[in-house]
């Protein structure tokens, strides 16, 4: 069985870069057939932008897309999830954790988090329902979860935000350092301002509380840190590797090998990296398998090559979910 767990539907902020990288989604579906740079051209792509944008990510012309995509790459499961971030609902518990004062990096981080909030989670939880039953019909299980962010202390907030609806499973993250959104393209320069064997000390610090909090199904990308490709030597983080590796297997937690930093970010490395992959294997850790994608031509990016590794490594089975509970199917 191959399965993608890590599958998004939209993200902003919102830009002509987010809408050129739309337009390149919808030509991949949607190939043109007359010259590009034509007048009938250009007025076939606006209508198809016109319509994505009319119609919302929530929509069945845009999930349809990655229904297509998963047929053509032969997925057997896909779930589809999307950040805690982007509902109306979570704002307070995202601007009581996230460094939203009246400095610099607070300044840009509000304003981003109004770019970013944009949705209602009924109405993401009603859509992605509703769905499931035409992906069967096609032959491919569709999983709704969702992806939240987790902070030091956090815990009785959370657990009530996640307990508003039944989900399929929950992916807990780490994307922010004591407030810091690090993997923030327009932060990056706050790196400088650490020592980075502390810095990454801390980071590991929340993603084992993250682990130990028994909120989430699977914790995702685990070294994320890594974003642009700042990190110390590798070596010197075998023990916080182990440190997570034993944190997830004593709580019976899961967690992927996820695609995107691989083919969208500067560090061009999977999460984990091949050594804390070692390191997780070798300790028992189960595993799922996530493209990380944002937009349906990228749905199942290097997942069977990802599900092909852990075969290399020993793995025979890889975990999937369904309302909260995992089960494992063989590796094939």
């Amino acid at each position: 069985m191959t399965v993608d767990y890590h599958v998004h539907l939209e993200e902003g902020p919102y830009s002509f870069r987010w809408l050129d990288r739309t337009n390149k989604a919808l030509e991949y579906f949607h190939p043109e057939k007359e010259y590009k740079h034509g007048l009938s051209w250009i007025q076939s792509r606006h209508q198809l932008l016109a319509d994505r944008l009319k119609n919302g990510a929530y929509s069945t012309e845009w999930l349809d897309l990655y229904l297509m995509k998963a047929k053509e790459i032969g997925l057997s499961e896909v779930g589809i999830v999307d950040h805690l971030y982007r509902f109306f609902e979570t704002k307070s518990y995202f601007e009581k954790h996230m460094d939203i004062s009246d400095t610099e990096l607070g300044r840009l981080q509000h304003k981003w988090l109004k770019q970013v909030m944009t949705e209602n989670m009924g109405e993401f939880v009603q859509f992605i329902e509703g769905q499931k039953a035409k992906w069967a019909e096609q032959g491919i299980q569709l999983r709704l979860g969702i992806e939240a962010d987790f902070f030091p202390g956090c815990e009785s907030e959370l657990k009530e935000l996640l307990e508003l609806y039944q989900w399929d499973y929950v992916i807990g993250s780490v994307h922010f350092v004591d407030g810091w959104g690090f993997d923030n393209p327009e932060t990056v320069d706050h790196f400088s301002t650490y020592d980075l064997p502390l810095l990454y000390s801390r980071f590991f610090e929340i993603v084992e509380q993250a682990v130990r909090s028994g909120l989430f199904d699977f914790v995702a990308h685990l070294d994320n840190l890594k974003v642009f490709g700042i990190r110390p030597d590798e070596d010197g983080l075998l023990p916080h590797y182990r440190k997570i590796a034993a944190a997830l297997c004593e709580t019976d937690t899961a967690t992927e090998v996820n695609a995107g930093l691989y083919y969208r970010y500067p560090i061009k490395e999977m999460c984990p990296s091949p050594l804390f992959l070692k390191e997780l294997v070798n300790a028992g850790v189960a595993f799922t398998t996530s493209s990380d994608s944002h937009f349906p031509d990228d749905l199942g990016k290097y997942v069977h090559q990802n599900t092909e590794l852990l075969k290399s490594l020993g793995k025979s089975e890889i975990a999937a979910f369904n309302r909260r509970k995992r089960h494992f199917a063989p590796i094939r």
